[in-house]
This record gives C-alpha cells, structure tokens and sequence, in this order.
C-alpha cells in the first residue's frame, strides 16, 4: 500500500490460531502450496529456502492442530512415492487465500480512514507466540479426576488416541476445564522416551503410545524421531545418536512413545 503523504503505511501478517499456537500463516502456506505443486518436501523445502527438517516440523505441526490431515505421503508411482496435499490441504489454502485478500481490503480502507497510523504502532505488536514445545496435540477432555492438590485429565485426540496429563486442581478453576471441551495437550520432545517392544504392564510412566517410525533426522549430537501413532497424529522426540544406535530404529519400524503424565502441559482456548 502505497500514499504519498504518510511516513508510515499500514501493514498486518495474517495466521490462523489455535490457543497460543499460530497454524497457519504466510509462511507455511506457501510451503503447502510448493508441496502441492511439486509433490516433494525436499523439494518445496529448497524452493523456499528453509531446511528439510525445518520443512517436516512445520508439517507435523500443522497436521497435529488439524481436526483432519492436510500433508500426506504416498507410496509407489514412477518416482517411489512423495508428498501431497489432503482435500482437507486444497480447502485450507483456499480458505486462507480468501481471508488473505479480505484483510488486505480491511487494511487499505482503514489506511484511508486514519489521518495518523503512527499513533496506532504501539497497537501492532500485541500477538506473540508463547509455546516453544515441538509436541502440541489439540483433543477433547473425556475425564476429570480431582483430588486435594492434583487433578487428572484424560484428553482424546484425533483417532481416539488417549494422553493422560497431571495438573494442580487450581489450575482446573483457573482454565475453566471441563469435560467434553476442546483443549490442547503439550509435550517438550525431550520428555518424549522412544522404546520398542515395551510390556506396558512393567513400566510406571502413564503415557505408552504405540506407532510406526514415520521419520528419523540425523544429527552431530543428537537423533530426531517422529513416530505415527496414528490419527494423523505425529509425536516428536530427542534422543541421543547412541541411543538410536542402540535400538536400530528405521523408518517403518514400530515403536513407542513414553512420556510422564507431569510432563504434559495442558492449554485452551
């Protein structure tokens, strides 16, 4: 937007929210538009000039929040298999084109309705992300078991996937939390244990999740795992080279996700 008699025009980044977490927004819509087009990660990656593994997290992230996948990969075809958009995927880049375009409109008339936009820069700077965890799943609470200090909360994600979380029974009033209200699970990979062929009966920790490998990331120091376990649902988890060393985990194998019930922060709305 252009004016020839103001110092300072006005300008907004658009995203789509989920309580603290930005979705969707600028940047990661033209990741799934290169994907789209090219049908590669890899591929759309170099295009927009961020790393591979960047790529993925932004990927699994955007599937997690998603009430349905938008990314998924295919096998076979005379190029081994790829990446691309669910019809869910095309529905959201459509959606958020549409609303792009709206804001853009809202920005140029109350560009034209302000004498002086610089009084409103104190304004601009409000949003802000606050949730650096990789792991953040949105579900619904099917249980609340108070007790004198701790309550336990059962929360349902896609695929009827169950996470059992432990917060203080103040932070019950103080969220508003109840049952059959949507709200959303957060786990810091390195809180995640990767495990294979675990007897749940001998192990203490509450959340034992089952899932294939879908993704291993190789580091200097460490290993990063992404685990399928399913729902569209991907976990994510830090662990050290030796370790993966020691449980030969390649893509396609099944393992699981280990993880105290302490360990999972639990966000709404």
């Amino acid at each position: 937007m252009s004016s020839q008699n103001r110092s300072i025009e006005l300008e907004g980044t658009l995203w789509f929210r989920k309580s603290e977490n930005r979705f969707l927004g600028a940047d990661r819509i033209v990741l799934l538009e290169q994907i789209d087009e090219l049908g590669s990660i890899n591929k759309a990656a170099k295009n927009i000039g961020i790393s591979y593994k960047t790529a993925w997290q932004l990927i699994n992230t955007i599937n997690n929040l998603s009430e349905k996948a938008i990314v998924e990969r295919t096998t076979g075809g005379k190029d081994g298999g790829g990446t691309r958009l669910t019809p869910e995927g095309r529905k959201i880049l459509r959606q958020y084109r549409l609303v792009q375009e709206e804001h853009r409109k809202f920005l140029e008339n109350l560009e034209e309705r302000l004498g002086k936009p610089e009084k409103l820069y104190q304004f601009l700077k409000r949003i802000s992300v606050k949730v650096s965890a990789r792991n953040v799943f949105s579900g619904t609470i099917v249980k609340i078991t108070r007790e004198t200090v701790n309550a336990e909360i059962i929360l349902s994600l896609k695929g009827d996937i169950r996470i059992t979380a432990i917060v203080t029974s103040n932070a019950i009033g103080k969220l508003g939390l109840e049952e059959r209200m949507t709200a959303y699970a957060i786990i810091k990979s390195s809180s995640v244990i990767i495990g294979k062929e675990i007897d749940v009966s001998k192990i203490s920790t509450r959340n034992v999740i089952f899932g294939t490998v879908d993704k291993i990331i190789d580091g200097p120091v460490n290993v990063e795992i992404d685990l399928d376990i399913g729902g569209s649902n991907i976990i994510t988890s830090i662990i050290t080279r030796e370790s993966s060393k020691n449980l030969a985990l390649k893509e396609g194998s099944k393992a699981c996700a280990m993880f105290k019930a302490s360990s999972v922060i639990i966000g709404v709305h």
